[in-house]
């Protein structure tokens, strides 16, 4: 599948270039699907809350060793009389943990192309942004909000409500007191 989105993108490219027109984003064009957990949430979320995961694989590492089974027979004047036996072991090490990340979201209800229009607007001011302000989250949408939200830790290119309540877009709730 990746391979035909690849070709396809290349034949969008060579179509475009033999027009004149814009060639498009290709980051954009590498941002993997979206997909929003609105039925599922972590343990202990509030009702009526949307959540995203962002699901970082482990990282394996295949090590091979060679470890000595019988050492070499040397005579004292230094001669060989049966070098060392070897065996080769292959083993696989977890260098980092399988990561979910769970993150509140705006629900679906409340991304409107109004609201979305202001995200686009929003990530355009601080030059994360270069396509149209169509109130639509598509690719470019979201490649530019995994790299408004990457430097806070968080690599998605679903928006969090903690990063939509730091562009300004949604209410910071008040504590009451």
């Amino acid at each position: 599948m990746t391979q035909f989105r690849i070709i396809l993108s290349a034949l969008a490219l060579t179509g475009l270039a033999a027009c004149g027109s814009a060639v498009p984003d290709l980051g954009a064009l590498n941002e993997p699907e979206v997909t929003r957990f609105n039925a599922q949430a972590p343990p202990g979320a509030a009702p009526n809350t949307c959540w995203g995961k962002d699901v970082t694989p482990a990282i394996i590492e295949t090590v091979t060793n060679q470890v000595m089974l019988q050492p070499a027979q040397v005579l004292a004047d230094g001669t060989v009389q049966q070098p060392a036996i070897f065996k080769t072991e292959t083993q696989q090490q977890i260098v980092r943990p399988r990561q979910e990340t769970w993150f509140q979201t705006p629900c679906a209800d409340e991304m409107t192309p109004e609201f979305v229009s202001s995200i686009q607007r929003a990530l355009a001011a601080r030059y994360l942004y270069r396509g149209p302000i169509n109130g639509e989250m598509d690719a470019r949408t979201r490649a530019a909000v995994r790299r408004y939200q990457k430097p806070e830790g968080l690599d998605s290119g679903i928006l969090s409500l903690a990063a939509a309540r730091k562009l300004g877009l949604v209410a910071v709730e008040r504590e009451e007191g």
